[in-house]
């Protein structure tokens, strides 16, 4: 690919690729920071509700107080850019129309505004990469179609697991394997009832926000992440929420794979993790019945097969999320995207939920995900966990039940909500084509 030499192209010429970052939280900020020591990239535009927190990363760059400009005017914006100057914003959406930004990446975490920044992007023809993979597990089968059909660019980023699993199941079968399963270390048994309030401590010594902890370890991110994954590859959930054993490194291919040759799943071609010591770790199982590729393997790496255990001991998250960055500006090509709804994550109550009473969202004390086969969830009427936050309970639902139409009403007023709508419709025609 020569990312390397590209960008030291575009360093020589004094035209580094100019990056816009949206949420400038713990991974928005170390996202700039990242960006900062590339040759060939560089920030200079941040958004945030929260402007004094773009200022300060900016300022911690050893970028001059003198040449940060704050507004929400975009003719003030454009101009200061010209300039060289840096742009400081609360409004997302301005981002989008920034004339020097040659891509943005969203990292705020919150749906709604993911949806709002990668839609108006897609349609503006600004490349957007995702480190908001809440987002796209909920419309990104929507979006990768918007942005194909409107000669856009739309991806999730590197770095996450689903980027690193995507690239680990490419790797596989261009070397002639079959993937029987593709899993990522989880560092804590799931706790079910984990709430902000729980965390509250443990995040302040991260310096982590004690909803996004709570989101951690009650299971959330892990079903949002492998979704994303499953809706890429087409690789399948064994059961609702995976099985998620603690296995360590050296039992994982006696046990990710399928019961006919004693291991665990009901399915040849799966997603799922283990709670064992491998975390950050990403693995994939893979599988030949090829007895050449077999004599070779065991000549390379002395294992007997036909399983094999292909395994990254990290993802670095935001630091890995520039080659997504420059992928995308100087190849046009996208890291991950939803290809189909294999997978869909389910909105689970993680309390006894009145009749009447509005739910928070990701994160909080009232619910949590938990990753189910698309077509069981639709089967089930279950409602998706990106359009739950804001919505009511039509009848008592008490804890650990799942929240389905049946149910539960969700707030119909959202963009993400009526894009998740449009998304069904999409699908749908999907299916009825697809039986002509």
């Amino acid at each position: 690919m020569e990312l390397i030499k590209k960008l030291e192209q575009r360093m020589a010429a004094n035209n580094p690729i100019a990056v816009g970052i949206i949420g400038c939280g713990q991974m928005g900020s170390g996202l700039a920071h990242t960006l900062n020591n590339i040759k060939g990239m560089q920030v200079r535009a941040i958004a945030d509700i929260k402007p004094e927190l773009a200022i300060a990363t900016l300022l911690d760059m050893n970028v001059s107080k003198h040449d940060i400009v704050e507004t929400n005017n975009i003719s003030i914006a454009n101009d200061a850019l010209k300039k060289g100057k840096y742009i400081v914003t609360s409004d997302a959406l301005l981002m989008t129309d920034l004339e020097k930004i040659e891509a943005n990446v969203e990292v705020t975490g919150h749906i709604d505004t993911g949806a709002k920044v990668a839609l108006t992007s897609i349609e503006k023809h600004k490349p957007i990469i995702m480190l908001n993979v809440e987002t796209d597990v909920t419309i990104g089968y929507l979006l990768n179609r918007k942005a194909r059909a409107n000669n856009s660019l739309y991806t999730v980023a590197s770095g996450d697991e689903p980027g690193v699993c995507k690239m680990m199941w490419e790797q596989a079968l261009l070397m002639g394997f079959e993937v029987a399963c593709i899993g990522k270390g989880k560092n804590n048994v799931i706790d079910f009832d984990a709430t902000p309030e729980s965390c509250h401590e443990e995040a302040l010594s991260k310096d982590m926000n004690p909803k996004i902890l709570a989101s951690f370890k009650d299971g959330t991110k892990t079903m949002v992440e492998m979704a994303a994954v499953s809706n890429a590859t087409g690789l399948l959930p064994d059961v609702p929420g995976m099985h998620g054993p603690k296995v360590e490194l050296d039992e994982l291919i006696h046990v990710f794979k399928p019961k006919e040759d004693g291991g665990i799943f009901n399915l040849r071609g799966t997603v799922d993790f283990s709670t064992g010591k491998i975390a950050p770790g990403i693995f994939l199982i893979a599988y030949t019945a090829d007895k050449r590729i077999r004599k070779d393997m065991k000549f390379i790496t002395h294992a007997e097969g036909p399983y094999y255990l292909l395994f990254r001991p990290y993802h670095l998250c935001d630091l890995e999320t520039p080659q997504s960055i420059a992928e995308a500006v100087l190849l046009n090509e996208v890291t991950v995207t939803t290809e189909n709804m294999n997978a869909e994550v389910c909105t689970i109550a993680k309390r006894n939920i009145k009749a009447g009473e509005r739910v928070k969202g990701i994160g909080s004390a009232d619910i949590f995900g938990k990753i189910y086969n698309y077509k069981e969830a639709r089967q089930l009427n279950a409602i998706p966990l990106g359009i739950a936050e804001n919505g009511t309970a039509l009848v008592d639902i008490p804890k650990g039940t799942l929240i389905t139409g049946h149910n539960f009403s969700p707030d119909q007023s959202t963009l993400i909500y009526k894009l998740r709508q449009e998304q069904n419709a999409l699908l749908h025609q999907s299916v009825k084509t697809q039986a002509l």
